[in-house]
């Protein structure tokens, strides 16, 4: 069953200044997230698709961030590129309240755009 479907779409330039300001990325992603998201040849826009991402399962939540840790929101990169959104602490103490069992999630980048998509399940 699914519990929450959450979106969310961002500018990547926003993502090339953040880049310029020492120590603004390491607040928001957990460093296994930045040197996976850097590993690529898309550093920014990956960055840019892993925001979204964080931003849309707080959608999908229904109530937003509040009180949720950004760093407790990684999205993580598996076999073939598939990315996989892994919660702790504060994000999966709101997962474990909503219901929902399963994240799914999905990154997408264009030029000057990433989008995300994440749907909570309950199984």
């Amino acid at each position: 069953m699914i519990v929450g479907i959450g979106a969310d779409l961002v500018q990547i330039d926003r993502f090339e200044r953040w880049q310029a300001v020492s120590g603004l990325p390491e607040r928001y992603f957990d460093l296994r997230e930045l040197a996976d998201a850097r590993s690529g040849g898309h550093a920014v826009s990956s960055l840019a698709a892993r925001f979204a991402a964080k931003e849309a399962f707080g959608k999908a939540l229904g109530a937003g961030l509040r009180g949720i840790v950004l760093k407790d929101i990684m999205v993580v990169t598996r076999e073939k590129g598939r990315p996989e959104l892994v919660v702790s602490g504060t994000a999966l103490a709101a997962l474990q309240k909503s219901g929902a069992s399963r994240v799914l999630v999905s990154l997408s980048h264009e030029r000057d755009m990433a989008l995300a998509m994440v749907v909570l399940e309950a199984l």
